[in-house]
């Protein structure tokens, strides 16, 4: 693969967070945001303004919740964790359109980009799995 190769399919593969919130304003039927990180509770308490809570670890008994006919777009903790490609990786397999949301939720709030608080209460462990 050629440099040329290697950025095309690396901006096919991510979306920014500036350009996520840019499209999602101006179409937000388009997506369906997922946090998918793993780990406790209390350090998962703050998600990105209307994500969809699916953790890593949750995602196979909840692929129904998943709609097929808009661009799933998921993110997990900062450029450091993997979680969100292992998701994309199990979702393009099962022919879903997925990006990852570049730096995370990190990189979400670096920009102070809106949050919430999270409501839904998961099962999964508290190890986060990056």
């Amino acid at each position: 693969m050629n440099s040329l190769d290697y950025f095309n399919a690396r901006l096919e593969a991510t979306i920014s967070p500036m350009d996520f919130l840019k499209s999602n304003q101006m179409d937000p039927e388009k997506y369906f945001l997922i946090d998918v990180r793993n780990g406790p509770a209390h350090v998962r308490s703050l998600t990105i303004k209307d994500a969809n809570v699916i953790p890593e670890q949750e995602l196979q008994n909840r692929l129904s919740e998943i709609p097929k006919d808009k661009e799933i777009i998921v993110y997990c903790w900062d450029v450091w964790c993997n979680t969100a490609a292992k998701v994309a990786k199990v979702l393009l397999e099962r022919d879903y359109k997925v990006r990852e949301l570049t730096g995370g939720i990190a990189a979400w709030q670096e920009m102070d980009f809106p949050v919430s608080e999270t409501a839904q209460e998961t099962i999964g462990s508290d190890q986060c799995g990056c």
